[in-house]
């Protein structure tokens, strides 16, 4: 979905619950908050990152735009060579001499 708004406008009016990233000033420059848009008002937005709910002005946002949803987390097996496992990896370091 394309929003032709500035960043504050497009944060007023999307959809509560579209994954988003904003960038934001903060003192001494800039910061981002990706996540999920929980509320929106003329006044501020909260986006719900992985580090919890972040409150930001919408008049300190400088971009803000509409992002996809994260890949699918791979599972342990997926990571596992079929032809390596622990039994068969040489040591991570040298054993100490006796």
């Amino acid at each position: 979905m394309s929003y032709p708004l500035g960043a504050a406008d497009f944060l007023r009016s999307a959809p509560l619950g579209i994954r988003v990233v904003a960038r934001y000033r903060i003192a001494g420059g800039f910061t981002d908050a990706l996540g999920y848009l929980r509320s929106s008002d003329e006044a501020s937005c909260v986006i719900d990152t992985r580090r919890g709910e972040v409150v930001i002005s919408v008049a300190d946002v400088v971009a803000a735009k509409q992002v996809p949803e994260p890949p699918a987390r791979r599972s342990a097996v997926a990571r596992v060579s079929p032809t390596t496992t622990a039994a068969t990896e040489p040591p991570s370091h040298p054993a100490a001499p006796a």
